[in-house]
């Protein structure tokens, strides 16, 4: 089903199919980061014509249009979350895949230094910190 491309549920000029809609709503609902396969699971869930590929494309699209972001854990493996307006950084344990956010007023001092000492204009930092969470730790202490 499409909705009217005038419609006030649009994207950005698209149009919001149903399978659309229920990824964004997935993704708003998420208390976690949802890499694509996990993103398919729940949505199948819901909509069990919905594809895989659908779910790329999708991804896909919602990044070009800034409504997302992807989040590059290693080379292969990434996560998606809404696009939020304050800066947030990520925490990625290596042992159970938990990915944490934090936030820190250092990485804005980090940025303003590199623009003083190097003449540089950062528009984005972007950190990802790999370790062990707490409960990781606390299991190999064990």
């Amino acid at each position: 089903m499409r909705i009217k491309r005038n419609h006030p549920l649009a994207i950005k000029d698209r149009p919001v199919t149903a399978q659309r809609q229920l990824l964004l709503d997935i993704l708003r609902q998420a208390h976690s980061h949802l890499d694509a396969k996990e993103l398919y699971q729940r949505a199948i869930e819901r909509d069990r014509h919905i594809s895989l590929a659908t779910v790329y494309r999708n991804l896909r699209l919602f990044k070009e249009l800034g409504l997302v972001d992807e989040i590059r854990l290693d080379e292969i493996h990434c996560c998606y979350e809404i696009k939020r307006s304050t800066e947030h950084y990520h925490l990625l344990c290596t042992s159970c895949g938990r990915v944490i956010e934090f936030e820190s007023p250092l990485i804005a001092k980090l940025v303003a230094e590199v623009k003083r000492n190097c003449g540089f204009q950062a528009n984005r930092a972007v950190l990802h910190l790999a370790g062990c969470c707490q409960k990781c730790k606390k299991k190999s202490s064990l």
